[in-house]
C-alpha cells in the first residue's frame, strides 16, 4: 500500500512534451482519479505508474524508493483496461485466476499441449480455487464462474476484468476508463461497486477518467489536466469549491460554475449592464485596485425569478432553456434582454441556476436571477488564475 510521490515528473515524445512537469504526493490508501478532457495526457500518466510508458524526466517513487527502471511485474499493480481486455476462450474461472496462473508457470508449460493440461491442473489447485471463489463472491460472480466472457453482459465483463485484478492483492489498482463502455445505468451501479470495493481491499486506487461525475463520487483526490499541464490536486471538495483557475471552474461541477466578466472596486461588483452588487458582510474578496475580473458563482447559488417579480438587488436576463428533472430545475439563461435572430440573446455567454422543485419559467421569457456571492470565487481576467482574496475589515 505505497504512497506514491510525483517528483518532477514529465513525458515528452520527441520534442513533443505531452506531460509538463509537476510534483505532488499521494498518501497511502486514497482513491486519486486523473481527470480531463480527452487527449490531455492521463492515460500517459497512468502507463508510467504502471512501467508501460518511461518517464522522460523527475521520478516516480512507491513508499520514497524510486520505481522509474523498475518493469511493470516488479511495481506490484494491477491494471483494469478500457477494453476489458478478457480471454474470450476461457471461462470467467480461468480468467480470475489467469495471474495466478502465470504466477506458477514455468518456461516449458507455454508448449501447446503442456499448457493446457497444466493449466486444467493448477485451476483444480484447493488454494487457488479459493481464492478465486472468494473474489467471485465479492463481485458477485459466482454463478458465471464456467461461463464464456460473451455470454456477459457489459456490466458483468467489468466485474471479471476487476476481478482478475483483485485476485493478486497488489498494492496498487489501476483503471483505465473502465466504465466508458456500459450505460448509464450500469455506470451508476459499477461506480458504487468500485467505490465500495475500494472501502474494502484499503489499498491505493488510481483511475482514469473524463467524466467529472465518476471523479467527484469516487475520488478522495483529484489530479486535473489539461494538455499535459496539472491545472489542480486536492480533494473534491477543495477542487470543487475552489478551483485554482477557470479551466477547472468550468470542467468541474453540472452544470458548470458561471462565469461573468465584472468589474471589482473594493467590494463593490459592477456587471456590464451597469448594475452593482455589494459583497456580502464577511465574506473574502481580493485586494487591491479596481479592476476587471471574472466572477465564479455555482449553480446552486443562484436563483430566478420572473421579471414582474424582481426586486432591487436581481440581474435581468432571459430563459434559453428550463430543464425540470424532478427534484429540481435547472434553468439556462443570458443576461440581458436583447434577442437576436435565432431566438437567443446575443453576444453572451450561457449560465445556469440550480433551483430545488419546480420553475415555472419556459424559454424566451424574461427574469431576473440573484446571485449569492457568499462563497462567490474570482479570477484574474488575464490569465485566469484564482486571486488571492482577504477577509473584510474587522472580521476575524
Amino acid at each position: 500500500m505505497p504512497r506514491i510521490s510525483f517528483n518532477g515528473i514529465a513525458k515528452s515524445y520527441g520534442d513533443t512534451q505531452v506531460i509538463k512537469t509537476f510534483s505532488a504526493d499521494v498518501p497511502d490508501n486514497e482513491f486519486l482519479v486523473l481527470l480531463g478532457p480527452s487527449g490531455c495526457g492521463k492515460s500517459t500518466m497512468l502507463r508510467m505508474i504502471a512501467g508501460l510508458t518511461d518517464i522522460t524526466e523527475g521520478q516516480l517513487e512507491f513508499d520514497g524508493a524510486a520505481v522509474n527502471g523498475t518493469g511493470p511485474n516488479e511495481r506490484d499493480i494491477a491494471f483494469v483496461f478500457q477494453s476489458y481486455a478478457l480471454y474470450p476462450h476461457l471461462s470467467v474461472r480461468a480468467n480470475i485466476a489467469f495471474p495466478l496462473l502465470m504466477s506458477r508457470f514455468k518456461p516449458y508449460h507455454h508448449l501447446p499441449l503442456v499448457n493446457a493440461l497444466m493449466r486444467r491442473r493448477m485451476l483444480r489447485d484447493p488454494e487457488i480455487d479459493a481464492q478465486v471463489r472468494r473474489v467471485a463472491d465479492m463481485m458477485e460472480l459466482t454463478d458465471y464462474l464456467d461461463r464464456r466472457p460473451r455470454t456477459l453482459s457489459g456490466g458483468q465483463r467489468q466485474r471479471v476484468a476487476v476481478g482478475r485484478a483483485l485476485v493478486r492483492e497488489p498494492s496498487v489498482y489501476l483503471l483505465d476508463e473502465p466504465l466508458s463502455n456500459l450505460d448509464a445505468m450500469l455506470r451508476t451501479q459499477m461506480r458504487a461497486e468500485i467505490s465500495a470495493l475500494h472501502q474494502r481491499v484499503r489499498k491505493s486506487f488510481v483511475y482514469v477518467t473524463h467524466d467529472q461525475v465518476e471523479a467527484m463520487t469516487m475520488g478522495t483526490r483529484i489530479i486535473v489536466l489539461n494538455e499535459g499541464v496539472v491545472q489542480q490536486y486536492g480533494t473534491p471538495k477543495e477542487i470543487y469549491d475552489r478551483p485554482a483557475n477557470t479551466f477547472v471552474a468550468r470542467f468541474i461541477g453540472s452544470p458548470p460554475m458561471n462565469l461573468m466578466d465584472c468589474e471589482l472596486d473594493g467590494r463593490s461588483v459592477r456587471f456590464p449592464d451597469g448594475t452593482v452588487l455589494e459583497l456580502p458582510e464577511g465574506g473574502a474578496a481580493p485586494d487591491g485596485p479596481a479592476r476587471g475580473i471574472t466572477l465564479g458563482v455555482r449553480a446552486e447559488k443562484v436563483s430566478v425569478e420572473a421579471a414582474d417579480t424582481a426586486k432591487a438587488g436581481a440581474l435581468p436576463a432571459r430563459v434559453v432553456v428550463s430543464e425540470y428533472l424532478g427534484a429540481e430545475t435547472v434553468v439556462a439563461f443570458q443576461l440581458g434582454t436583447r434577442m437576436d435572430e435565432s431566438g437567443t440573446v446575443g453576444g453572451r455567454d450561457l449560465l445556469h441556476a440550480r433551483i430545488p422543485g419546480e420553475v415555472r419559467l419556459a424559454a424566451g421569457d424574461a427574469c431576473a436571477v440573484r446571485l449569492d456571492l457568499t462563497d462567490a470565487s474570482f479570477f484574474g481576467s488575464d490569465g485566469g488564475g484564482r486571486l488571492p482574496v482577504a477577509a473584510a475589515k474587522g472580521v476575524a
